[in-house]
């Protein structure tokens, strides 16, 4: 299943974010809605006045000027009759003699639609007078006021909206700080530093559960690492002297009774490469445990020729490869310049190297080749090996490198831990072990180590 990577910084933003454009709108729907309301009574009460001023005065030259202002001022419509004859009536009035009303249960106010408009429509009656007044008024005049402080209303939400956007990058960035100090006091503690780390200032209450798990796991990695080395230590006391006084018993056996073992030397030679095979595998453990600690930064990495280094592993490796019948064809160039130097940790390389060139004497047949070859490029030194060995299968491919492991039916012996130190070699030296399959039908194995 693919993993959500999700920014925690990112997600409250948006959260606080959505929050305020949330009640953002639903202010602004209020707003809009208590100013339509408002508006509506308000134009509601200026056309019940108009008709009130209509019908409670004698109709004259000056009042018919002073409601035809008002009317003006408000786009209001108004007709005066009398007996269902006109007496008087607005220059612009709506001249649709059958106009569509719905009243909604109001007796004097209904909406109309007239001339292609949607009209507030008033008509009030005196019956006393046999007067009754008719008002149009066109509800886009109504919106009109309101629109304007709409537009200013939402102008400033989105500029409120603009800046809180900017304050809760700023506020929250400022307060991950902290957290971001809290990480790289985490990121600083090492194999040598498993102290419990500090809270931070100020305290997150919702980090310590956090804090606390974090300083016991450092708590129980300090006392796994403790138990390790004190096994190491012990192993190396209890294991290797009474294997090395074996093998010292055996070999005074053998050069004092040369002549009358004869029948028993096989036997005796199995235990000699039992017991050589035994103290190799303890040398390899301990070379195991002393480098899981070991971090990058530890290492006195310095910068040397590789060929007397190469030259160094097959002299010591000269006897088995006699045996094997193998010859070793080198291409690696004496006295190489400045930038083909290698950058390494010297002893570690050396295991390594060595570890790799006896893996391959180990396993090619007899009688074969095992070519080693040497280059380097800006960023990269590159060693490779290759044996003509059997063809591995993709499987034993993968699992090169893994612990005390050997290809499936290899009667070759070994204690499955020689690439496993090389890797880790090459991890502290931040490089790459690569397996793949020669041309040849063997192993080609490809050391790089980078030159910075």
């Amino acid at each position: 299943m693919k993993s959500t990577h999700v920014s925690l910084q990112s997600r409250l933003i948006k959260t606080a974010m959505l929050s305020s454009i949330i009640a953002g709108i639903f202010a602004f729907v209020f707003l809009l809605s208590f100013s339509i309301y408002q508006s509506m009574n308000m134009q509601d009460d200026m056309m019940d006045e108009i008709a009130d001023t209509l019908l409670s005065r004698d109709i004259s030259q000056n009042h018919t000027i002073q409601v035809d202002d008002l009317s003006n001022e408000f786009e209001v419509y108004y007709q005066l009759n009398l007996d269902q004859q006109t007496l008087t009536q607005s220059k612009d009035f709506p001249v649709d003699s059958a106009p569509l009303i719905w009243r909604y249960g109001h007796d004097h106010y209904a909406y109309a639609w007239s001339e292609k408009k949607l009209w507030r429509y008033y008509q009030v009656e005196d019956k006393q007078r046999h007067m009754q007044v008719t008002l149009f008024q066109p509800l886009t005049e109504r919106f009109e006021g309101i629109w304007g402080s709409i537009t200013i209303y939402g102008a400033g939400l989105i500029i409120l909206w603009l800046l809180q956007l900017f304050l809760l990058n700023f506020l929250i960035r400022k307060q991950f700080f902290s957290i971001k100090r809290l990480s790289q006091r985490i990121a600083a503690k090492d194999i040598n530093d498993l102290s419990p780390i500090q809270s931070i200032e100020p305290e997150f209450v919702e980090l310590q559960p956090i804090l606390q798990q974090l300083n016991l796991l450092l708590s129980r990695l300090q006392h796994s690492l403790a138990a390790e080395q004190r096994f190491t230590a012990d192993a190396a006391h209890e294991l290797r002297s009474p294997l090395s006084a074996m093998k010292m018993r055996l070999q005074v056996l053998q050069r004092k009774y040369a002549g009358q073992l004869n029948a028993l030397q096989p036997e005796l030679d199995s235990i000699q490469s039992d017991l050589n095979r035994g103290i190799q595998v303890l040398e390899n453990l301990l070379l195991l445990a002393r480098l899981d600690p070991t971090e990058q930064q530890q290492l006195h990495k310095e910068r040397f020729d590789l060929y007397p280094l190469l030259h160094e592993v097959i002299h010591s490796l000269e006897p088995f490869i006699e045996e094997k019948h193998v010859e070793i064809q080198v291409d690696v160039t004496k006295n190489v310049p400045e930038d083909g130097l290698i950058w390494a940790q010297r002893e570690f390389l050396y295991i390594c190297i060595r570890n790799l060139v006896d893996n391959a004497v180990r396993y090619s047949n007899p009688s074969s080749q095992v070519k080693i070859s040497y280059r380097w490029v800006a960023t990269q030194s590159i060693l490779e090996i290759e044996d003509q060995g059997h063809q591995l299968t993709a499987e034993s491919l993968a699992r090169m490198g893994e612990r005390f492991y050997r290809a499936l039916g290899s009667k070759t012996q070994g204690s499955g831990l020689g690439l496993s130190i090389c890797k880790k070699i090459v991890e502290l030296h931040q490089g790459q072990l690569e397996f793949n399959r020669a041309e040849s039908g063997g192993l080609i194995v490809r050391l790089i180590l980078p030159n910075k």
